[in-house]
């Protein structure tokens, strides 16, 4: 049994915060210069350049990369052999999203009552999702998700004779009306299956895994690459101004689900892609 002090949560946490606001995820920019290669729009092209340039002035400057630092979003892999000490997880996460975008000097973006938006002054609580692991790790990746992109997510209740095909047109609409103010190129998260409160966490779910990752499941692997085809082919492009890239990655996330029921939804990720890892 591995014990875990909260303040070494809080600690790594902090750090992290800031990290994914001045760094984008590793593997991000070798995927913007990829893109670079193949767009074929000169104003795509340029800007894909402004955009890499952006990424080298937040990197050396140690500024954030993107004015909206966002929520930040906590996916917890809690190891079941693991004993936190010292206090609550969930408190240990948040104190360390304060801290670290206090200490930062980061943009508080969270409001402590959606209607009468009252900020909360250190943008805590985080979303925070555990699931308990084999093993004795504790492994938070924690993202920062910007409103632009968020705000053009849908979820859609399809029936199972929608299919294939209605899960594809539903994919393709989200991004065709929403990925201009999402900042595009876009990556694209999808989730299928479960149940309505849990497609939404797999679409974002999808949005945490690594560069360049496919499902590992074959049918999705192949989807993910046929949706990615189609959705450049509309033509949207970097910043929304035309060309050839308008997403940079489609992944999918799929669960078991109803006989009588077909889930589907759409988390859009902006081209700041922010999210950091920790492993205890």
């Amino acid at each position: 049994m591995k014990v875990i002090n909260v303040n070494d949560i809080q600690r790594a946490v902090s750090k992290v915060c800031m990290e994914i606001n001045y760094n984008l995820r590793e593997g991000m920019e070798k995927i913007i210069e990829e893109a670079l290669q193949k767009e074929e729009s000169e104003l795509g092209r340029e800007v894909l350049k402004q955009m890499l340039e952006n990424v080298a002035i937040a990197k050396m400057e140690k500024i954030p990369a993107c004015q909206d630092t966002g929520v930040c979003i906590a996916y917890v892999q809690l190891g079941q052999d693991v004993r936190i000490e010292g206090g609550f997880l969930y408190d240990a996460i948040n104190r360390g999203v304060a801290e670290g975008y206090v200490k930062g000097y980061l943009r508080k973006s969270v409001v402590r009552d959606p209607l009468n938006r009252i900020n909360t002054g250190d943008n805590t609580p985080a979303v925070i999702h555990v699931e308990l692991v084999p093993g004795d790790e504790l492994k938070i990746i924690l993202m920062a998700k910007g409103a632009g992109s968020e705000n053009m997510g849908q979820v859609s209740m399809l029936t199972p004779a929608d299919g294939l095909e209605g899960v594809k047109k539903f994919v393709i609409k989200t991004v065709k009306e929403g990925s201009i103010n999402a900042c595009p190129p876009v990556i694209v998260g999808v989730g299928i299956g479960g149940t309505f409160d849990t497609v939404g966490w797999l679409a974002k779910k999808a949005l945490f895994r690594g560069m360049n990752v496919r499902n590992k499941n074959e049918f999705y692997a192949k989807l993910e690459l046929e949706l990615l085809k189609e959705i450049n082919d509309l033509g949207i492009g970097p910043a929304g101004l035309g060309g050839r890239i308008t997403a940079l990655d489609v992944r999918i996330e799929y669960a078991p689900c109803h006989i009588a029921a077909l889930p589907v939804a759409v988390n859009l990720e902006c081209n700041a892609h922010r999210v950091g890892e920790i492993i205890l």
